[in-house]
């Protein structure tokens, strides 16, 4: 499995309409308006490394008002419930 963050600037005239396209793309995971200097952040989650160059510059880029990208591919994945998992030992 190929995790991908996918930073995105848009135009500002589509930026109230525009998150839900993002999310509406095949192999987007989640996505998130944000601050700073990006506009939003894209989750990506695809089966084969080679489907990231599809849904990045075929999907994610060609959503109207997408003015451009940055990916991002993760190595690991952390996540407090990953560390959870591995350091439960049965008690609660």
């Amino acid at each position: 499995m190929t995790h991908a963050i996918v930073l995105v600037e848009a135009e500002r005239d589509v930026m109230s309409e525009i998150g839900s396209q993002l999310a509406e793309v095949p192999g987007v995971r989640e996505c998130y308006s944000v601050t700073g200097d990006w506009d939003f952040v894209c989750i990506v989650h695809t089966p084969r490394h080679e489907e990231l160059k599809t849904i990045v510059t075929g999907g994610i880029a060609n959503v109207p008002g997408v003015v451009k990208t940055q990916t991002m591919v993760a190595f690991e994945a952390y996540s407090r419930h990953d560390l959870e998992g591995m350091f439960d030992l049965g008690n609660e």
